[in-house]
């Protein structure tokens, strides 16, 4: 087939092609791609807006239920609801409108163990869900998703297992913050919360994860 006649690719891998460059190709990104995935970059956050801006405002009118199978495509619906909606929407209640439908189509792919079907760093963001959850249980969970995939990751695979020690570090301090507060603090303002005093005092120097 020449190039001049490949089809287009699919929606879903235009997301993934933006998000994991050969990352799922590769099992783990070659080139790091932290600063795309975890900065606060107003450029990434516009070219985003451009390329799936409507994308996103389907997934969160609950949308896109075509991309709820196979599991490759969820992972873009998830994407979606769960990175996308925070770039788009940042300090915004909206930052997290996406995470409840998220977090059951995580769920979901978990408790039918189909997340194994994907390379390990299209598993990470099957497991970010559960790390934004404000659910200890979920929190936890998140904890032992992180942890069985670093146990299953060969030793010789260094740049892998850093990422992941790294990653299980974040879902640790998630969790602990969840623990103390039962909520995230540092969303209390966007959705009109009152913050507690220990809570102002905590967001002082507390992490706010790009909000």
């Amino acid at each position: 087939m020449t190039p001049a006649t490949a089809p287009a690719p699919s929606r879903p891998d235009t997301v993934l092609d933006f998000w994991f460059g050969d990352s799922l190709v590769h099992g783990w990104p070659v080139v790091p791609r932290k600063s795309l995935w975890f900065g606060s970059d107003p450029a990434v956050d516009e070219s985003i807006r451009q390329g799936f801006g409507p994308l996103v405002a389907q997934a969160l009118a609950g949308g896109l239920t075509d991309w709820e199978e196979p599991p490759r495509h969820r992972l873009a619906l998830l994407v979606l609801l769960d990175q996308f909606t925070r770039n788009l929407n940042r300090g915004q209640a909206t930052a997290f409108a996406g995470d409840a439908r998220a977090c059951a189509l995580a769920l979901d792919l978990l408790d039918r163990g189909l997340h194994r079907s994907l390379p390990p760093i299209g598993r990470v963001f099957v497991f970010m869900p559960l790390m934004h959850a404000e659910d200890l249980a979920l929190q936890d969970r998140c904890i032992r998703c992180f942890e069985d995939l670093l146990a299953d990751t060969p030793a010789d695979h260094t740049v892998a297992r850093d990422d992941l020690a790294s990653h299980l570090q974040f879902a640790r301090l998630h969790r602990d913050i969840v623990l103390r507060f039962g909520r995230f603090p540092h969303r209390n303002q966007a959705l009109g919360r009152r913050s507690t005093d220990e809570e102002t005092a905590f967001l002082v120097d507390g992490p706010r994860f790009g909000q």
